[in-house]
């Protein structure tokens, strides 16, 4: 049997030869490989070989086998693929939604089925004051490549010009306005015509919604499909914001962004709106929104 202690105490040279004769052995075969052709291939260190790529959020992964694509149904971060076709984050409804989570239900006050929700109703009489905001909402269906869905219900309500919400804030609490329901039409599509809504401390400026199946309904959050938020877009949010009536929102936008928002961190591309319009002739804001009907 060999014994390895016998390739040891042949004194320096010998170690030096071995190890001259291990380099020109090693040089000759880089040259063949070098003089293989023009399509010899680079060569690759091997320490690594199997080592770990990253997700990402940047997480190693520990391993790294390619890129798969596939067109089947996947869920990242809360959020439901399929093909072209996104279902819209579940969002809180917060602590001002009067759908009959709280003692509060605007969805039962006659008159809250309505385009125009600036004024208030059922015998209230306020106007919301602010720049003019016109939202347009298509619903679909993710999981009929986003058919339109005609004949369910959304309600949206958001804070008036000082943040304040209708129903629960000292000072509007007899007040029911920047709050409706619509029926969508054959092409999916709900459009409110409403104010801008303010920034108020710690959020980010947006607008509440929740779809139900039907208008009939729409009566309690019981029923409801889906409820989530729309992000309103930060260069309109200080155009708007440096004008007459929205100098609080002012200093709250600059102390927040999407990134810190605790509704909007995880990602709001499927919930910020493209949007037109100006200062002076208000503005338009439009939304796909996708649910698995």
């Amino acid at each position: 049997m060999h014994n390895p202690h016998d390739d040891h105490g042949h004194g320096l040279a010998h170690d030096l030869d071995r190890l001259a004769s291990g380099l020109i052995q090693r040089r000759r075969a880089l040259a063949w490989l070098a003089g293989a052709g023009a399509g010899a291939l680079p060569l690759i260190p091997l320490i690594g070989c199997g080592g770990g790529g990253e997700d990402s959020s940047g997480t190693s992964t520990g391993t790294s086998t390619g890129t798969t694509t596939t067109t089947t149904t996947t869920t990242t971060s809360g959020t439901t693929t399929t093909g072209s076709c996104s279902v819209i984050p579940t969002e809180t409804n917060g602590p001002y939604p009067a759908d009959g989570s709280t003692s509060l239900n605007a969805l039962l006050m006659s008159g809250i089925v309505r385009s125009d929700i600036r004024s208030s109703f059922n015998g209230a009489s306020g106007v919301a004051a602010g720049i003019p905001l016109t939202v347009t909402l298509t619903l679909v269906n993710t999981n009929s490549s986003c058919a339109s869905l005609s004949g369910y219900a959304i309600y949206i309500w958001h804070c008036n010009q000082a943040g304040l919400y209708s129903l629960y804030s000292a000072g509007v609490t007899g007040e029911n306005y920047l709050r409706g329901v619509q029926e969508t039409d054959s092409n999916g599509q709900v459009t409110f015509t409403t104010i801008f809504p303010a920034c108020y401390a710690g959020r980010w400026p947006h607008i509440h919604f929740e779809v139900y199946p039907s208008l009939a309904q729409a009566t309690s959050v019981s029923h409801v499909s889906k409820i989530s938020q729309i992000a309103m877009p930060q260069a309109e949010c200080s155009a708007v914001y440096a004008t007459t009536g929205y100098s609080a929102s002012v200093n709250n936008l600059s102390q927040v962004s999407l990134a810190s928002d605790n509704v909007f961190s995880d990602g709001a591309t499927l919930e910020t709106p493209t949007i037109s319009g100006s200062v002076s002739a208000g503005y338009a804001i439009a939304l796909t929104v996708g649910i698995a009907a």
